[in-house]
């Protein structure tokens, strides 16, 4: 579930008595730095698109992530957290605590301040599985993708990383990073991309840690 907070328009009536139009990222992250984001409305919201999710795909997400990394921020964190502690099955939740480079030094710093560090203590806590490290931050400028692959892919700890990435096929104009959408995707669909997995020695699985506040 790749929840959205900054595009579109709300499902659920409370928040779209809020936001009748979802904000854009500038002012989601101003109202988590002080605090005023409408969190109870956003834990319907949140229902509502995991709702549309099982009703699309006939089961409940295994993962959840956030659009523009929406789901870390503080008023969101907890409201997403409050509602999946109430699922039969805890999904995995994408932690963006530690993102290293080579790429995108502001970005990356963002993610890990605007609530990246304060989301991982709380996974940790909760014991919900999530990644170590997150790799995968760029401008999307980049000509040469595999490039920047191949260097994530040399950081890439033994215990494993989540390498996020936006691969589709998109006309120009429908989406505001469609170059690189389908550069990645050429790439990812490409032998080159297994070979430049085999040559760094790692393979495709779970990135998920559980761990708890006892160490379990």
């Amino acid at each position: 579930l790749h929840f959205n907070l900054s595009e579109g328009t709300p499902l659920a009536r409370e928040l779209r008595a809020v936001w009748p139009t979802f904000p854009g990222l500038a002012r989601l992250l101003a109202g988590a730095a002080v605090g005023a984001l409408p969190r109870a409305a956003i834990a319907a919201e949140f229902r509502a698109q995991s709702d549309a999710f099982a009703a699309a795909l006939g089961r409940a997400p295994a993962f959840v992530d956030g659009h523009q990394h929406v789901h870390a921020l503080r008023g969101v964190r907890e409201a997403v957290l409050d509602v999946v502690a109430t699922w039969p099955v805890v999904p995995a939740i994408r932690s963006t605590a530690h993102v290293p480079g080579p790429a995108a030094a502001l970005k990356r710093r963002v993610l890990a301040a605007s609530g990246g560090r304060a989301l991982e203590r709380e996974l940790v806590a909760r014991g919900i599985a999530h990644n170590t490290v997150l790799l995968g931050a760029y401008g999307f400028a980049a000509a040469d993708y595999r490039a920047l692959v191949r260097r994530w892919l040399a950081a890439a700890p033994a215990e494993g990383a989540l390498l996020f990435c936006h691969p589709g096929d998109v006309a120009d104009g429908a989406d505001a990073i469609a170059p690189a959408r389908r550069r990645e995707a050429a790439y990812l669909g490409s032998a080159a991309f297994l070979a430049d997995l085999e040559g760094a020695g790692v393979t495709i699985g779970p990135a998920w840690a559980k761990r708890s506040s006892s160490g379990g």
